[in-house]
């Protein structure tokens, strides 16, 4: 019999072996099937076997994943969503090495593939609910810091301000100054060994020195660093092998032994035994080596929160306070109290609260942050401002549009977060060679100890067994493991500050390897802000105002861009809307309706001939004149009629030529398709030189056009913003979306410029290049270091120079690999691009 079951907690194909393996080891089971798509695990077997027998197995495995019956899918989903806490502030974990994907933890603690130090997310939400209250007086409850107005002392945080970062850091270092202050009065008890004359002897024998060193070791292993143990265990428990095993074994072998020999030391042979009879331990290797590890994580503690430094300024940019318009009268509320559609006073120099829609006043705004750009932007009645913007020197009131969660500056906060979790596809590498990795050096360890055992000098024991020990501890997969993940996150918070939104690692990777950038025009290459420049009749049976009506009418139910453009100018003509029915849009032809009982159509050619309405060769040299001044011109058609028409200019932006020169300069082919007519886009690509240009283009053919691309064995970059440029930035191997075009074609890319211009997509070209430089840098220095540091450990050098490595100084080098890595990372905050 066969029974279908959902499978929690995987995300990725290691994920799925190990859970098949799990599965089929259960008794009675004849195979066992699993899919990482559906998250859904086939599962034949002789007789019934109860749900709760592959549960135990699975959590006796390590309790990393979940078997469920099919009807207990959707509960799980929700329960998934409500675990992940989305807006509500700190409380979600992630590894650094995103060892498990995407997923996420609701409490701190080690990631339990690599035993990594979970990494807090950056709070989602951008307004505060922070409350201070008084010591004193706990009835007392503020928005802001203060005095109490009963004591006079001051307020303090009603919730703990240190975030989970700190905490962790805090709680690495108090047990880093346990360990020195232990380790350190062994290091110079081990130390003085090396004096012809010890004083030490002179107090007490050898022999009880070892006693004192074991007394002081107490503290550093099983205090101290016993969490480094903890993670070893569970990676053996969970065959998860990561760093902590090998330091685990290493330095425990180290720690054992000493303990070993100090209790039983009859039962060593004389090589491994000082002149005073006693055998020689290893407190001071072990203890050093422990507290040297615990450096290292110290040292990466810090760094990691350096790393998404981009989000924190991001998250500074917010106030905390806004000025809101109640009867007339100016209240100043807590940004969590702002509501839609609320009318809010922005005074000269105020970072603008929410983003919104200026309703009075002129001013200019610094939006640097968010775009990147220094140059202020002059801003007046019906413009938007976006949340974090900083207001120049005049007053304006602004009603509010998109609050909490929604705010532009709370969607890049969330897009950088996420990008910065996924995994790029370079990361395969390192991956593939991460789970050969300690296996491999465990092996070589062994192998050392077994070649000093038989062919090295006197006493050939201690060496095998220091050299062992000092191939497991210099051994650094975290290295190898950070190369990618550091860098990734970096850069994308570099993107984020500069206007460049990666929504995932791939699209860093991928746009270093374009070579064809296909463009739409309206709103990509020009400003998309079309303004009507003519309205014009064909017949004597409709004067010029009546089919300015008509169009006016028609538009009022479209979301184009160009529709916007037409009511705009409507109602600046004072013009009269009629009663529009069966409105419907004709992708990337225009739109129709009933009016007046008549069947009213507008758009261009192909609109026209959907229609059943025919453009003579008068209309077509009176359209022909103004296409060629690069204008749009739609065609209006009542009853199967042409009979007017409207004039559209849309300026090219002043950046497009300046960037398409620059991408050209790369060896980057340009490609313009829009649905427009070819005059109009001869026109356009002209003033741009492009030298390839497609007009007359419908959806599914930008669609197709990215297909022949493709085909041609070409990497395609598409940028574009309105819903019909949607599919073709599906498709493409790197969508990019003006961040002033819809929710869908957005949606739709792998990269936003929130500014919505092409010198974004240069940015986003040279991100890319800085990037994956710099994870290639990281490689390979990961991969240098381990395949030079495990020979030399090995001892390769000794019959040659008689050159060997300290597992201490092994150890200071394996703590200092994963911190050179996430250096070389931060190197790209200063990079210009």
């Amino acid at each position: 019999m066969k029974h279908t079951y959902h499978i929690s907690g995987m995300t990725c194909n290691g994920c799925r072996g190990h859970v098949e393996a799990t599965l089929s080891k259960v008794e009675g089971v004849s195979s066992a099937m699993v899919n990482l798509e559906k998250a859904e695990a086939v599962i034949e077997m002789t007789g019934h076997i109860p749900l709760k027998r592959f549960q135990d197995a699975l959590k006796n495995d390590g309790g990393r994943y979940g078997i469920h019956s099919p009807g207990e899918r959707h509960h799980i989903k929700e329960e998934q969503k409500v675990a992940k806490p989305k807006g509500e502030g700190n409380g979600i974990f992630y590894c650094p090495m995103h060892c498990e994907g995407d997923k996420t933890y609701n409490k701190p603690g080690d990631c339990p593939v690599c035993g990594m130090d979970l990494v807090e997310e950056q709070n989602l939400s951008v307004t505060s609910t922070e409350k201070w209250t008084c010591p004193m007086h706990p009835e007392v409850v503020k928005d802001e810091a203060g005095s109490c107005p009963i004591c006079g002392m001051d307020l303090v945080p009603m919730q703990p301000t240190l975030s989970a970062e700190i905490k962790a850091y805090n709680k690495l270092l108090k047990k880093f100054w346990i360990a020195v202050t232990f380790t350190l009065p062994i290091f110079l008890i081990a130390m003085s060994e090396m004096l012809s004359n010890n004083p030490l002897y002179d107090v007490m024998e050898q022999n009880y020195w070892n006693w004192i060193q074991f007394g002081l070791s107490i503290p550093v292993v099983f205090y101290a660093t016993w969490l480094f143990f903890e993670r070893a265990y569970k990676s053996i428990k969970t065959w998860n092998l990561n760093m902590f095993t090998l330091i685990g074994i290493g330095a425990g072998v180290a720690w054992g032994f000493s303990v070993i020999g100090m209790l039983f030391p009859n039962v060593f042979p004389e090589q491994f035994k000082t002149e005073s009879g006693a055998v020689h331990v290893y407190f001071e290797a072990a203890t050093v080596i422990l507290t040297l590890v615990l450096l290292g994580q110290l040292l990466e503690a810090r760094a990691h929160s350096k790393t998404n430094s981009a989000v924190k300024a991001l998250l500074e940019l917010a106030p905390n306070k806004a000025i809101k318009i109640v009867n007339n009268e100016d209240v100043e509320v807590s940004i969590d109290h702002i509501e839609l559609n609320d009318i809010l006073k922005v005074k000269p120099g105020d970072k603008i609260p929410v983003d919104g829609i200026i309703i009075d006043g002129i001013t200019s705004i610094d939006e640097s942050m968010i775009t990147g750009e220094p140059i202020p932007v002059n801003k007046s009645v019906n413009d938007k401002v976006s949340s974090g913007t900083i207001n120049g020197n005049q007053v304006f009131l602004m009603k509010a549009e998109k609050v909490g969660s929604d705010t532009l500056l709370s969607q890049i906060i969330r897009m950088v977060n996420d990008a910065s979790r996924s995994r790029a596809p370079i990361q395969k590498l390192a991956d593939k060679v991460s789970s050969y990795f300690v296996p491999i050096v465990v092996s070589i360890s062994i192998l050392t100890f077994v070649v000093w055992s038989i062919w090295g000098p006197e006493p050939a024991y201690v060496y095998a067994l220091v050299n062992a020990i000092a191939v497991l501890i210099i051994a650094c997969p975290c290295a190898l493991g950070l190369a990618t993940p550091m860098s990734v996150m970096v850069g994308v918070g570099k993107g984020a500050q500069n206007g460049v939104l990666i929504k995932n690692a791939e699209a860093l990777e991928k746009m270093n390897q374009v070579d064809t950038l296909i463009v739409d025009k309206t709103g990509t290459l020009t400003e998309g802000k079309p303004a009507v420049e003519k309205v014009g009749s064909f017949s004597e049976h409709y004067q010029e105002d009546e089919v300015l009506q008509y169009i006016v009418s028609l538009n009022t139910n479209s979301e184009h861009p160009l529709a916007e453009a037409i009511v705009k100018y409507g109602q600046e003509q004072g013009t009269t809307i009629l009663k529009s029915d069966s409105f419907s849009a004709v992708t990337g032809k225009g739109v129709e309706a009933l009016i007046n009982n008549k069947k009213v159509a507008l758009g261009n050619p192909e609109m026209m001939t959907y229609a059943n309405a025919k453009i003579t060769s008068e209309m077509h040299d009176e359209a022909k004149h103004y296409q060629k001044q690069g204008k749009t011109v739609s065609f209006l058609a009542v009853d199967n009629m042409v009979v007017g028409y409207v004039v559209i200019g849309d300026k090219i932006k002043a950046t497009s030529l300046r960037a398409v020169a620059a991408l050209q300069s790369k060896d980057i082919a340009v490609i313009m398709l829009t649905g427009d007519n070819y005059d109009t886009a001869k026109t356009v690509a002209s003033e741009l030189k492009l030298a390839d240009f497609k007009a007359g283009m419908l959806p599914e053919d930008k669609l197709k056009e990215v297909e022949k691309l493709q085909n041609q064995g070409k990497i395609v970059a598409m940028a574009g913003d309105g819903i019909n440029d949607a599919p073709a930035l599906a498709k493409s191997d790197v969508g990019i979306a003006m961040g002033t075009g819809t929710d869908v074609a957005i949606e739709s890319a792998m990269i936003t410029l929130v500014k919505g211009d092409l010198q974004g997509i240069v940015k986003a070209r040279h991100l890319s290049n800085a990037v994956m430089k710099n994870i290639k840098q990281n490689l390979f220095f990961a991969l240098i270091y381990n395949t030079l540091g495990v020979p030399i450990a090995a001892g390769v050098l000794f019959p040659f120079f008689g050159i060997l490595l300290s597992p201490m100084i092994a150890a200071l080098a394996m703590s200092f690999s994963s911190v050179s890595v996430i250096g070389n990372a931060l190197r790209l905050r200063r990079i210009n691009i």
